[in-house]
């Protein structure tokens, strides 16, 4: 049994973890939002996982490094800097960081990258990605672990080789980038595809996320799964062994 503490545990995801903790036969610690105390929460746990905002993440980072124990991050819209402060971090702990941590989104990703390496550049790959109404951050965060799974298998820069936001007279698709559309509405939990386009062929990869349940299931597993490891920067990937 594992003690999960959990940053942002009023939201809609901490209430989800909270459930997943217990069907899993592990123990919530306690919960912290904005305002609480998170070094209190930290000295009884055994692990942090995070699904709060991107401003609080080093100081989720630096209560974890205080207390010694691992943290998961499954909190979307990160920048470089808080990807340099996750680094530093995994210096001192064990930190997993992912843009979903649905076991199925990363099987996806999996294959995403395998289509990607054996399929050539002049398969054009499209990303789309659907979402609740209430999200704030676009591409999603599942939507770029995907871009960056086929940017992986074509051994290229996913920065530098994406298209976004087409409006207007933008000119042919540029070879070889990836593409990313985002649609909002309603209270869809999470849809993704991957189209790959060739000529007079496409492939479409897809995942459909029916409830928010599957990646506090997923979270809880690989917040076990990162207490048993060293110091170091995980993805789901090294979870899953793939």
């Amino acid at each position: 049994m594992v003690r999960i503490g959990i940053i942002g545990s009023e939201g809609r995801m901490g209430q989800a973890l909270m459930r997943a903790v217990e069907e899993q036969g592990h123990e919530c610690a306690g919960g912290v939002d904005r305002g609480d105390n998170l070094e209190n929460l930290s000295n009884k746990c055994d692990v942090l996982v995070d699904f709060s905002a991107p401003g609080a993440l080093k100081s989720n980072l630096q209560a974890a490094i205080g207390a010694g124990i691992p943290i998961l991050i499954g909190t979307t819209g990160l920048e470089s800097c808080h990807h340099d402060a996750i680094d530093n971090a995994a210096r001192a702990i064990p930190v997993l960081q992912t843009g979903n941590t649905s076991l199925g989104v990363n099987m996806l990703a999996a294959l995403v990258k395998q289509a990607a390496a054996k399929l050539g550049p002049d398969w054009d790959i499209e990303i789309v990605e659907m979402h609740h109404r209430h999200k704030v951050d676009a591409p999603s965060g599942t939507a770029l672990l995907l871009g960056e799974a086929a940017a992986e298998g074509r051994g290229i820069d996913l920065d530098t080789n994406s298209e976004r936001c087409r409006d207007g007279h933008t000119g042919e698709r540029g070879e070889g980038a990836i593409g990313f559309a985002a649609l909002r509405g309603g209270t869809v939990a999470g849809d993704h595809s991957v189209i790959l386009a060739g000529e007079q062929e496409s492939i479409t990869l897809s995942h459909r996320a029916e409830d928010r349940a599957i990646f506090a299931r997923g979270a809880v597993k690989g917040a076990a799964w990162l207490t048993e490891r060293e110091a170091g920067r995980y993805s789901m990937d090294d979870m899953l062994g793939l």
